[in-house]
Order: C-alpha cells, then structure tokens, then sequence
C-alpha cells in the first residue's frame, strides 16, 4: 500500500480559517490599545493644563477674573481652554453671593466632545473697600 503524505484540502483550509480568526482577534486588541493609549495621553496631557491654568486663574487679581478662551500655543496644538466665571447661588437665598465665584474651565482636544477635561473651582473674592 502506497500511503501520500501531505495535506488534503480541507485541512489546509480549516487551518487558513483559525489563523484568519486569531488574526481578526489580534488586530482587534491592537486597535483598541492604540485608542486606549490616545485616550491615557488626552487625560495626561489635559489634566497638567489644566492645572496650569487654574494655577493663572488662582494667582491673578479679583478684577482680572472673568470668562475668557484660548489655546495653549504651538507646544500643544488642538488644545483649547475655556473659562466661565460666574457667581454663587444657593437655593432659597434671594440674593447672590457676589464675594464668592464659581470658575470652570474645560480643556479641549481636537473636534470631538468625548476629549473634553472639567474642573470647578470655587474662589473667595474679598469685597472692596
């Protein structure tokens, strides 16, 4: 008896089919760890703005205390910043507390909603006299 050794067709396409599943599978998790890796980078990079900002915001005057936007120059292109102060009312006061401001800024990458970074602050603004 005369035995052929090799592989029969059906072998050979049973094998092209799991390395093309595991393949699918690989290059799955590769692009979900790129996504994961630029998401990482937006939340590092957004939250020391932000802190640089707010660290702006803590040291300057009360009277230079207002809403304003911008972007943080060619170090770190599409990223923006916007700030909006405003001031402070509790439910049931009549009146607006106008010694303290509420200020938040967002940090915002790129044209996409899901790339924006919130802070509050809360400041107390003593009054002039």
């Amino acid at each position: 008896m005369r035995r052929d050794s090799g592989f029969t067709l059906l072998e050979v396409m049973i094998a092209i089919a799991i390395i093309a599943i595991a393949l699918v599978a690989v290059l799955g998790s590769q692009s979900q760890s790129l996504s994961l890796a630029s998401e990482a980078k937006f939340n590092t990079t957004a939250a020391l703005l932000a802190q640089s900002k707010m660290a702006e915001v803590e040291a300057a005057s009360p009277e230079e205390l207002i809403s304003n936007s911008g972007d943080f120059g060619e170090d770190f292109p599409d990223y923006r910043w916007e700030l909006t102060v405003s001031d402070v009312g509790f439910l049931g006061a009549e009146e607006v507390l106008d010694y303290l401001k509420q200020i938040d800024l967002v940090v915002s990458w790129g044209e996409h909603k899901s790339y924006q970074y919130r802070v509050r602050l809360y400041r107390f603004v003593p009054k002039a006299t």
